[in-house]
């Protein structure tokens, strides 16, 4: 079978998709048939040896995190250590979920680790708050948007024009053009959740008495929270519900072949990547 793989740290040309033997599952473990995985853009950081202190990895370390597929014909989803881009894996089958049935499995792959993050960015925003979402335009940020609307909260997102309409679309109440437009044309907020890598003092003065920044980048040294992501197979399964009670949207903005995992990672550098861009082995069309 066919694995996107580095054997060392550095630049996207790291990145080998070469063959290698199915793997074969251990104790509590299970075989997956990989239908796609989805690129974040995080697994930048981990080829490039950035993360490596927080998160060690064994070499050969193959990449993808979210994994779509199926185990004995059944559809899952789940989030993996790595090993998703590949055209199997192996899981421990508490890992995996069933899969939506209102969207393409494929699709489904955008959806674990990005919103497993947004939820919970925005777990503690209540009905009535307003809240920014500072860079609603990315992979996180349109899952933040919909299930703070979901809460009921007023929400101002940040994005610029080329997302402007797929965050409108996600039920955004303001759309401010960070390109164009400082972040204080907010006004006063209940809650910040910051998505992108800016400091969060800088977000402070935004904030009304009570009001707390959420930030999933940065760590947060005053008034808030840093979130790291955990992975939750039970809130997982509540963000499947409401994608087939059709509440949550999974918004997927390309599809490329595993061949083309090199490519997209040096786009994502030069920032062109936008949204969830999920990625699916060569057989699978």
């Amino acid at each position: 079978m066919q694995s996107a793989r580095i054997h060392r740290h550095g630049d996207p040309s790291v990145i080998r998709v070469e063959d290698v033997p199915v793997p074969e599952p251990g104790p509590g473990e299970v075989l997956i048939r990989v239908e796609a995985t989805s690129f974040n853009p995080t697994e930048t950081a981990l080829r490039s040896g950035f993360l490596a202190e927080l998160f060690p990895v064994e070499l050969p370390y193959a990449l993808g995190w979210d994994v779509a597929g199926t185990v004995e014909g059944d559809p899952v989803i789940g989030w993996l250590d790595g090993g998703a881009a590949a055209e199997f894996a192996v899981a421990p089958a508490e890992r995996l979920i069933p899969a939506p049935t209102t969207i393409p499995l494929a699709e489904a792959a955008a959806l674990p680790l990005a919103g497993l993050t947004a939820w919970q960015a925005v777990e503690d925003i209540t009905a009535g708050e307003r809240v920014l979402i500072n860079g609603a335009g990315g992979g996180i940020g349109g899952f933040a948007v919909q299930l703070a609307k979901h809460m009921g909260a007023h929400v101002i997102a940040t994005a610029s024009a080329r997302s402007a309409d797929a965050v409108r679309g996600h039920g955004a109440d303001e759309i401010i053009d960070y390109t164009t437009t400082p972040l204080d044309a907010a006004g006063e907020v209940d809650a910040v959740i910051n998505l992108v890598p800016v400091a969060s003092e800088t977000l402070v003065p935004l904030l009304g008495k009570a009001g707390r920044i959420i930030s999933a980048t940065t760590p947060v040294p005053v008034r808030g929270r840093h979130v790291v992501a955990r992975n939750d197979p039970a809130r997982l399964a509540e963000l499947v519900r409401l994608v087939d009670k059709g509440i949550l949207v999974v918004g997927v903005t390309g599809t490329r072949p595993l061949a083309d995992l090199a490519e997209v990672h040096r786009a994502s550098e030069a920032g062109r990547v936008h949204g969830k861009v999920i990625i699916k082995p060569a057989s699978r069309r």
